[in-house]
């Protein structure tokens, strides 16, 4: 494969996927609504804490090239 196939490649799977993600982190904004949902300030603060964590797995994976294992969320 050419470094402009490669390149081609990355940008496409980035695009698309960068766009689901941010998608998908939107969704779990709309849980906010406490007119619809009921939560603790417990379940607010460990949905955030595995969204900082796998953003800063993402940004470790990015500089060093080093994939880890997808780890599961659960309240």
């Amino acid at each position: 494969m050419e470094p402009r196939d490669k390149r081609e490649r990355f940008v496409a799977l980035a695009e698309r996927r960068v766009e689901r993600a941010l998608e998908a982190v939107q969704a779990v904004g709309k849980l906010s609504n406490k007119a619809i949902y009921e939560y603790s300030d417990d379940d607010v603060a460990k949905i955030i804490s595995a969204l900082n964590t796998e953003l800063t797995e993402l940004k470790r994976k990015f500089s060093l090239g080093d994939p880890r294992e997808r780890v599961s969320f659960r309240l």
